[in-house]
């Protein structure tokens, strides 16, 4: 069961890698607990102190939802994928920073 866990964890953490190194980020700010929370509400868009919204139970459930869409959104994912990434981060990063999907920055739709 360990070595599942460890899979999983290293998928996301690879995923997530990605994802900040094609939105222009630094790779490696993806494993310094909290200071990737605020470097991914910065990728999707939204004020970096929304990054600290992101360590507040009950609080953490709704705005992880309004920066997981405008980030799905950046990359030229729909809503759904967004949703996706909040509930099951551990299969839609991999998905989204291992894929073709290209970072558009403030152009997004």
């Amino acid at each position: 069961m360990g070595g599942i866990y460890l899979i999983v964890i290293v998928l996301m953490i690879a995923g997530l890698w990605r994802t900040f190194t094609k939105a222009g980020k630094p790779g490696w700010a993806a494993i310094v607990p909290i200071y990737n929370l605020f470097v991914l509400a910065e990728i999707a868009g939204k004020p970096a102190w929304w990054g600290l919204m992101l360590c507040i139970p009950c609080v953490n459930f709704v705005f992880l939802f309004l920066v997981m869409i405008p980030l799905a959104e950046r990359f030229g994912k729909p809503a759904g994928f967004g949703i996706g990434l909040a509930l099951l981060g551990f299969i839609f990063f991999p998905i989204l920073g291992f894929g073709n999907a290209q970072y558009r920055g403030q152009n997004a739709a």
